[in-house]
């Protein structure tokens, strides 16, 4: 995996932290390098990250970065809770259309817009 670059023109630095510019605000907001890559954000390098201004009248809000980037048990019930509960709120297939079967074993179970709840084929 290559590693992502500062967003700085002439800096080949690697990048470690993410700058997003909340415009409605007037406000810069600087935090840890984001997962992937985002359009109207620029990754910044440790140098041009500490040296970082705002324009006049601008806010730069500094978030730290977390010292133990690996999920916490928190982190993982949040996420455990939030699948469970679109999991729930899917709407069951409507009266008489039968179950599609996509592969062997695969059964499809509700659907919600363009996400699907399949049966799992184990159980």
């Amino acid at each position: 995996m290559r590693s992502r670059r500062c967003s700085r023109s002439g800096c080949s630095e690697p990048a470690t932290s993410t700058l997003t510019y909340v415009y409605s605000d007037s406000t810069a907001v600087l935090g840890p390098l984001a997962t992937q890559r985002e359009p109207h954000c620029y990754d910044l390098c440790r140098p041009h990250a500490s040296a970082l201004s705002a324009p006049r009248g601008w806010e730069v809000i500094r978030l730290a970065a977390d010292p133990d980037p690996r999920p916490s048990s928190d982190d993982l019930l949040a996420l455990a809770d939030a699948v469970r509960e679109v999991g729930l709120s899917y709407d069951p297939l409507p009266a008489g259309e039968e179950p599609v079967r996509a592969r062997p074993g695969i059964v499809e179970l509700r659907r919600r817009g363009h996400l699907t709840v399949l049966a799992d084929p184990d159980a």
